[in-house]
């Protein structure tokens, strides 16, 4: 099935999403592949390589007979926090270099569950805990980003 993302567009003829498609982190950033809808049905994704896809984004086949909803999946994820705000702006820094996706928030990170970097993570003096949230992880640098 070809589908096509409908940005801001209404659903045609004022229709509703049909199904949910929840997607995780990674997921998000694959346009082609098959995936399954939240009620189960198989999907084939062919979108366009323009941007990775965001929960809310819509998506329809190219006779607009089935509706999709992008939503973000849950995740086994880790939830740093910190004492200081410096040691949490250290824990950021060791991470990214590293080159690992992070969800920024003023007072925790969060990260895709790793022993190795839990490990290091409690070595440093953070506090950890296993959550299991939707992940929204930062672009990167010279990805156009916006809050909202």
């Amino acid at each position: 099935m070809d589908h096509r993302l409908l940005s801001e567009e209404p659903w045609p003829n004022g229709s509703l999403a049909v199904m949910e498609l929840p997607l995780s982190a990674d997921q998000r950033t694959v346009l082609r592949g098959r995936r399954r809808t939240a009620c189960g049905r198989d999907v084939l994704l062919q979108l366009p390589r323009e941007r990775a896809l965001m929960p809310g984004d819509r998506l329809t086949d190219a006779h607009e007979q089935v509706h999709v909803l992008v939503t973000a999946a849950l995740e086994e994820l880790l939830r740093v926090e910190a004492a200081t705000p410096l040691a949490l702006l250290e824990a950021a820094y060791h991470l990214g270099n590293r080159h690992v996706a992070l969800e920024l928030h003023e007072d925790e990170l969060l990260l895709l569950n790793d022993s190795v970097l839990e490990t290091m993570l409690k070595g440093r003096g953070l506090k950890l805990t296993r959550c299991c949230r939707s992940f929204m992880p930062e672009g990167g640098a010279y990805i156009a980003h916006q809050h909202a």
